[in-house]
């Protein structure tokens, strides 16, 4: 299902196997998709790009997932812009961190494939 706004997304991954698959599938859907596979690169282009959704992974260099979430809270950039971590920390305590540090939705990498994370995030974008 192709989205009709044409949203802008962030893909942040430090795998560049998995960053290009769903830079990939998000193009596909039509979403107007950017990447990046480095914690302070991604906080910057959140900065100065206010995007629509942020997919962020945790395991990062140089700043971990959770670290990209406060400093965005800290910026007050949460308002404007919806952060989905995407990783493969299953634990419940990962995701009730990440959730608590402001993030939208937590999911899994294991247990979703890249057209069922598209479709995740095409619904909470319509919200």
């Amino acid at each position: 299902m192709a989205v009709k706004t044409k949203y802008k997304v962030l893909i942040v991954d430090d795998d560049q196997f998995i960053l290009d698959m769903y830079v990939l599938k998000f193009k596909e859907a039509g979403f107007d998709t950017k990447a990046a596979s480095e914690g302070m690169a991604a906080v910057e282009y959140v900065k100065n790009e206010f995007p629509d959704l942020v997919l962020l992974d945790i395991v990062l260099p140089n700043m971990d997932g959770f670290d990209i979430l406060k400093t965005l809270a800290k910026e007050k950039i949460l308002a404007k812009t919806k952060v989905v971590l995407l990783s493969n920390l299953g634990e419940k305590k990962d995701i009730e961190k990440g959730l608590a540090l402001g993030a939208v939705d937590y999911i899994v990498k294991a247990h979703h494939t890249p057209s069922e994370v598209v479709a995740k995030v095409e619904e909470i974008l319509k919200k």
